[in-house]
């Protein structure tokens, strides 16, 4: 009894001393939107594992409020930048890209108008989180085991570069082609790996034509990319860093990259070993609604649910759009749910309900849906293929296009032109996905294949962080391509020393049959002229 006495405390000390070593201090740089929805969930899921995390977020952040009360820290820098004028450049960023009857020098002034605001938001904050001595130095002494950030969030990858703490970077944009392929090495042979067109058109099956246009799309995405960093950019890093540097270089140190997708949403393509795919991470089973919605899912009776959102970014449209979807809504059997925040539409049908927030993995879990209506944004593209829900897919800007295009590809949706939509073409759209079973078999084939993984993404993706805290970072998974030059990554010079060889030798062997040549003419003309 005496030993036990004297045992016990000393194995639960033991064993207190076991988790506080697995425990780690994270710092978190969010995204806005969608993105810090999706990094939240893994923050929630550190939190529980008895992780320390503190989010860094800058004044004016449209997403992370500073009175927000959570289990985890909030730092706060402070920028030249109030909240409104941050809400006006993204309202900017979706008129750019949602303009409907605007001419083409409109469009090319609300383009220039907004990469002017957002090139004046980049510099803010990176001034804002990097020049400030008293924060860096906070954060240096806070001793952080690693950095998780979005490269939404300006100068993330500098921060971490500071700090000289390991990085995971959490990511799926448009740009992510181009940060993959020319930041992170990743091979991509153009011959079946599609570039991120305007339309999303391209897939992994592509005839001549199609591979002559993603080649040149790939050579115009490159050279766009390479001059914006250089004369954006990389001048702002240098100038906070005092030194030359580049932006791709700084992002090509993340130890791991988290790819918010998968193979049952991605095409099949050659990735690298610190590449990990997480899609779908925030996806669960559905909870129960609340009591008035599932008064009116139930109201559907056997014709069933249809949900329609645009995303969290997207709160209402001009009128006649309103018009346009309301009247095509009105005329299709089943209930809809429709997340809308602006003016009431003037067709709005008894069968439509509007509402300013949905459960959507709720919605999209239960039992009578049979469609999503969608912008085509990553998160409710998954939830919809974690729950086997077809879709319609509407897409608005960025990447929406190509994704959609991705569900099209793989028989689980059909798309729509935002712009040139008309009523019967949403009823007829809506009508084809529920009623050919075709829809419901290819998205139930996704997921199967979403469902049938060793390890739960969100497992996987703390993992990852979890090892790279564990290993002080992940440098031997990166490719040693970070290394080399370009002339060196396409063995350019290899090929130049071999083709100089080939022309040396060619040239001597040309002069030596030129020489025997020569002599052979001139004994055969002195001997006829001895003769």
């Amino acid at each position: 009894m005496i030993i036990c006495r004297f045992l016990l405390p000393l194995v639960v000390l033991l064993l207190n001393g076991c988790e506080i070593s697995l425990s780690g201090k994270v710092l978190v740089l969010p995204g806005e939107y969608s993105h810090w929805h999706n990094m939240r969930t893994i923050v929630e899921e550190l939190l529980d594992r008895n992780h320390s995390v503190t989010v860094l977020a800058h004044t004016s952040s449209p997403t992370v409020k500073q009175s927000q009360t959570d289990r985890f820290k909030y730092m706060f820098f402070k920028i030249n930048l109030d909240q409104e004028d941050t809400l006006n450049m993204w309202h900017n960023f979706l008129a750019a890209w949602m303009s409907e009857n605007a001419t083409g020098f409109e469009k090319l002034s609300l383009f220039w108008n907004m990469m002017s605001e957002f090139l004046s938001y980049f510099e803010k904050v990176c001034s804002g989180m990097l020049l400030d001595e008293k924060l860096v130095t906070s954060l240096r002494e806070s001793h952080f085991d690693v950095i998780f950030y979005d490269p939404m969030m300006p100068c993330s990858d500098l921060l971490a570069e500071v700090l000289g703490v390991p990085s995971v970077m959490s990511i799926r944009l448009t740009l992510a082609y181009y940060y993959e392929r020319l930041c992170g090495q990743m091979p991509a042979p153009p011959s079946y790996v599609p570039a991120v067109a305007a339309q999303g058109h391209l897939t992994d099956h592509m005839n001549f034509l199609e591979r002559l246009e993603n080649l040149l799309l790939y050579i115009g995405h490159t050279a766009m990319f390479k001059l914006q960093m250089m004369f954006i950019f990389d001048k702002h890093y240098t100038r906070i860093m005092g030194k030359p540097t580049t932006f791709c270089d700084t992002l090509g140190k993340a130890d791991i990259w988290l790819i918010r997708s998968y193979w049952d949403f991605d095409y099949a393509r050659p990735f690298l070993p610190n590449f990990k795919f997480v899609g779908g991470l925030h996806c669960k089973p559905a909870k129960p609604l609340p009591k008035e919605m599932e008064e009116f899912v139930q109201s559907s009776g056997d014709d069933g649910i249809v949900v329609f959102s645009l995303g969290y970014m997207v709160k209402d449209l001009t009128k006649e759009r309103a018009n346009t979807i309301a009247s095509a809504l009105g005329q299709i059997p089943q209930k809809v749910l429709w997340r809308y925040a602006g003016e009431k539409p003037d067709t709005l049908a008894p069968n439509t309900r509007l509402y300013d927030w949905i459960p959507q993995n709720d919605l999209l879990g239960h039992p009578k849906i049979k469609a999503f209506i969608t912008h085509g944004g990553t998160n409710g593209l998954y939830e919809a293929i974690y729950h086997g829900v077809p879709m319609v897919g509407i897409p608005l800007f960025i990447d929406q296009p190509d994704n959609l295009n991705h569900m099209k590809t793989k028989g689980a949706a059909v798309m729509l032109d935002f712009h040139k939509m008309e009523s019967k073409d949403l009823k007829e759209a809506l009508t084809h996905v529920i009623n050919n079973q075709s829809y419901k078999e290819s998205i139930m084939r996704l997921s199967r294949i979403h469902h049938d993984q060793p390890m739960k993404p969100l497992d996987q993706a703390v993992f990852w962080i979890e090892f790279v805290m564990r290993n002080k970072g992940a440098k031997h998974l990166r490719v040693e391509a970070h290394n080399l030059t370009w002339y060196q990554y396409h063995c350019l010079d290899v090929a130049a020393f071999l083709l100089s060889i080939t022309a040396v030798v060619m040239f001597i062997f040309v002069k030596t049959c030129s020489w025997v040549i020569c002599k052979c003419l001139r004994r055969t003309t002195t001997k006829d002229k001895i003769e």
